[in-house]
């Protein structure tokens, strides 16, 4: 018979209390199911484990072995402890992979919020573009990506939300006097900084001032540094600028529709780590009550 670990947590609490009876209690089981117990253990040890029938002493080979039983029962336990909070999400890990405007807008409150409800998972944010979001999907480097995602086979798409491309100037620029009189053409000889997000817009009106462009900047971060410092104007969507505005202006364009879709993208439900499972339910419950996304203008679908 083989030695369970019912078995040693049996003889260690009769060790602990010096007493078939008050150990039984313990454990939740009558003295004669422990006794039972016990002595199938020290049948397979093949050695008496105390000196008595009383159970008040060891024998020494029945101290040697407490103390290696002690260390496997906390072993187990730990394990069992593991297992069932990786299943509740309560430990774990979670791997995130956003665009930048969403890391700065859209993730903090639902992070915050998650790790107010799992402060034991573990949360990796990466902020990149969007094509490298897909990719590292595919290669399961990431649970959860959210992003301007095409569909991937095998892989579940959920649109979070759209806002409108616009022009992003300083508010001191000259374009920003008469801002709601613009459109693509009176965009004029002005520096245009391109950056990841204008392959998005298809109006046939911007690809000749795409073409003008001398100057890309993926980064979102130093694009907007740019802009500050008024080395030329770009195309970005209205969230990517919701928090900074404190130096710079959002222009929308007259009869220009182009708007950026963000999706959330993952493998489906059931193939997901509990945390990310839990992670996708709390951000499509904030996208269902509208808060997921600040600011009244930005359109949820």
């Amino acid at each position: 018979m083989a030695i369970k670990v019912d078995m040693l947590r049996c003889f260690t609490m009769v060790a602990t209390h010096g007493s078939l009876s008050e150990a039984a209690s313990a454990l939740g089981r009558t003295p004669s199911a422990v006794s039972m117990m016990l002595k199938q253990f020290e049948d397979h040890v093949g050695s008496a484990l105390f000196e008595t029938a009383r159970k008040s002493r060891l024998t020494p080979i029945g101290e040697l072995i407490l103390a290696e039983a002690r260390r496997e029962v906390a072993h187990f336990e730990n394990t069992v402890s593991v297992i069932e909070g990786l299943a509740r999400s309560e430990l774990g890990y979670l791997r995130l992979a956003v665009t930048p405007s969403v890391a700065t807008t859209v993730l903090p409150p639902a992070v915050f919020k998650f790790a107010r409800m799992y402060p034991n998972v573990q949360i990796d944010l990466r902020d990149m573009d969007s094509a490298t979001i897909a990719r590292e999907l595919d290669r399961e480097r990431a649970d959860i990506g959210i992003g301007s995602l095409p569909g991937i086979e095998g892989m579940q798409r959920t649109e979070l939300f759209s806002d409108p491309f616009g022009l992003v100037c300083r508010k001191d620029h000259p374009l920003a006097e008469n801002w709601d009189q613009l459109s693509w053409r009176t965009l004029g000889d002005h520096t245009i900084i391109a950056n990841g997000l204008c392959a998005q817009i298809t109006d046939p009106d911007f690809a000749p001032v795409l073409a003008r462009s001398r100057l890309m900047v993926p980064n979102t971060a130093s694009l907007l540094g740019l802009v500050r410092q008024g080395v030329g104007i770009t195309v970005l969507p209205q969230l990517a600028v919701a928090r900074s505005l404190d130096a710079l202006a959002f222009l929308p364009l007259v009869d220009v529709t182009a708007r950026r879709t963000v999706h959330l993208m993952s493998r489906p439900a059931n193939l997901l780590m509990p945390a990310a499972r839990e992670f996708r339910k709390l951000i499509t419950e904030m996208k269902r009550d509208g808060s997921l996304v600040p600011g009244t203008e930005i359109q949820n679908n």
